[in-house]
């Protein structure tokens, strides 16, 4: 799903055009980017997170909610301080639905679309007694439920909270997973900006947008629970309850201990060091 794109000619971004931002095209997003499009001297249009990080790596957008994971990949990143997707616990638009116990999982196929929960997964599968795991890398567009020989299969997104519903099979929850060992909430997506961009004319335009998303969550689940023809007050609890969009002062720390044990995983180097921006 694309968004429409709207421009302004006020406060151009870098490139001297609006500043060109990315979202993802599930339900999690929307409280974080509504009505972003709307603001002045700012465009907004959805892609997939891998593809989004493929964009703003090649200079085509200029900011991007994607997976927290880009930001120990590259340096020169910074990134919005108190603004993102978080899960305090169970979330279920990311899961790893098993055929086997998780202890006796050999093969995961990983879903393409989102590098910070197949990063996440990685990681704390690299923890496992016994070790890890052998992960399946499934082309974009595949269904990694369908990766032959697979014992279980990570889907995030929307599909993940349809799926939850609709098969008879147990899941095991990285965030849950992630929130026992920690004790802090796990950064899924941050709003990421490239090197050279000057976001701050239009950081208050942020914050507007996730004060009007968090107001418009009733109307968002609602919308959501007619499209996919499930239970409102699921939908209702997954972006009030399961999912955080101010993840305040844990935020710096529970980056930092992701990049530290995704970086003992290999998934990212431990010397990237990413600027916040404080609101």
């Amino acid at each position: 799903m694309i968004a429409p794109m709207t421009a302004s000619s006020s406060q151009p971004g870098p490139h001297g055009g609006p500043l060109r931002v990315g979202s993802v095209p599930y339900l999690v997003g929307r409280p974080l980017d509504h009505g972003l499009g709307d603001e002045p001297g700012i465009t907004l249009e959805h892609d997939v997170p891998a593809r989004l990080i493929e964009r703003l790596r090649d200079g085509e957008i200029d900011v991007a909610l994607v997976s927290s994971i880009e930001l120990f990949r590259r340096h020169g990143y910074r990134y919005l301080d108190g603004l993102g997707v978080a899960g305090d616990g169970y979330v279920g638009s990311v899961q790893v639905f098993l055929r086997k116990p998780i202890q006796e999982v050999a093969t995961v196929a990983m879903d393409p679309a989102s590098r910070a929960a197949a990063a996440l997964t990685r990681s704390l599968l690299f923890e496992r007694e016994g070790g890890a795991p052998e992960f399946l890398e499934v082309p974009m567009g595949a269904d990694p439920r369908e990766a032959e020989g697979a014992d279980a299969w990570l889907r995030i997104g929307d599909p993940a909270l349809r799926e939850t519903l609709t098969i008879d099979l147990p899941a095991w929850n990285p965030s849950e997973e992630w929130r026992t060992r920690t004790g802090m909430p796990f950064v899924f997506a941050a709003w990421i900006v490239r090197d050279g961009v000057d976001i701050e004319p239009h950081l208050p335009a942020f914050v507007r947008a996730r004060e009007a998303g968090r107001a418009a969550i009733p109307t968002l689940a609602k919308e959501a629970a007619a499209a996919w023809s499930l239970p409102e007050s699921q939908c209702f609890s997954y972006l009030s309850e399961e999912c955080s969009y101010d993840p305040g002062p844990a935020m710096g720390p529970s980056l930092r201990e992701f990049q530290r044990r995704a970086s003992l995983a290999g998934l990212c180097k431990n010397s990237v060091l990413p600027e916040p921006i404080f609101l």
